[in-house]
């Protein structure tokens, strides 16, 4: 499989999570705004909460060889936000899930969707997965649409992390 450390799209560059992405991750997440779209009713991560989650995307990266990238603007080098496929467990079963925040200032560009068929493409090429997910909040209109431009196709509301979510599948074309 060809590395998937560092990918270019056509206005992102996707590198790796590293330990030295922590204060840019921190200031993404960090943010009441994205914030809202994945720990809705509660404050933004603490440092603890954010060392440990890029703690576990490391270590993602380290057993699975993929993950989650922290998202460059090509042209001036600038974080607009952080996104990529990672394993997790909805209702019990294993699955791989596309993710992806951007910064708030960055929002409405199409950034999200270009990830987003980043990841498909990754996902059933380099990987040769079968299928993919993406889950949002019901009321997360912007990422349903994301997926839906994604070819992800809306499946059923789960409960996950003990919040309502929509679960959208992707499957290989082959």
């Amino acid at each position: 499989m060809k590395t998937l450390d560092r990918i270019e799209t056509e206005r992102l560059v996707c590198e790796r999570l590293r330990p030295s992405h922590q204060d840019e991750v921190a200031v993404l997440l960090g943010d009441p705004r994205v914030a809202r779209t994945l720990w809705p009713g509660e404050s933004p991560p603490s440092e603890a909460q954010l060392l440990h989650l890029l703690s576990d995307k490391l270590e993602h990266w380290e057993r699975h060889g993929f993950g989650l990238w922290l998202l460059r603007e090509q042209a001036t080098g600038a974080m607009v936000g952080r996104g990529g496929l990672q394993h997790t467990s909805v209702m019990g079963d294993g699955e791989i899930e596309a993710g992806w925040a951007i910064a708030p200032e960055r929002w409405g560009e199409g950034l999200a969707t270009e990830l987003a068929h980043l990841c498909v493409e990754v996902a059933f090429g380099a990987l040769a997965l079968e299928q993919i997910i993406a889950l949002a909040l019901p009321t997360n209109l912007a990422s349903r649409r994301v997926m839906e431009k994604s070819d992800f196709a809306y499946e059923r509301d789960v409960t996950y992390k003990r919040l309502t979510h929509v679960l959208y599948r992707a499957t290989a074309r082959r």
